[in-house]
């Protein structure tokens, strides 16, 4: 049964940090490809990052260019999107996709 779990979300003070991470069941994290995805209160859910098979060819919206990175732990089947130099338009909820499925995402709030 495929399963992505979200973690990591929270409030956070501009300019800060936060690491989410997506700890996958079902299938293998190295063998797909892996997105991140965000949806703001009243806005469509936008693609943020994403992981090819390979881990080679990162690729990012160019909202999050510089500040996110996105990568993962192969032996823990788990995907990574580490975002820095937070500001308040990165409120979201976060979600991770693989293979067709997403998790259940994670609020990220970005507050002074």
């Amino acid at each position: 049964q495929v399963q992505l779990v979200e973690s990591g979300g929270g409030l956070v003070q501009p300019g800060g940090s936060l690491r989410l991470s997506c700890a996958v069941s079902g299938f293998t994290v190295s063998s797909n490809t892996m997105r991140w995805y965000r949806q703001a209160p009243g806005k469509e859910r936008e693609w943020v990052a994403l992981i090819p098979p390979s881990g080679g060819y990162k690729q990012y919206a160019d909202s999050v260019k510089g500040r996110f990175s996105i990568s993962r732990d192969n032996a823990k089947n788990t995907v990574y999107l580490d975002m820095n130099s937070l500001k308040p338009e990165d409120t979201a909820v976060y979600y991770c996709n693989g293979r067709g499925s997403w998790g259940q995402g994670t609020q990220v709030t970005v507050s002074s």
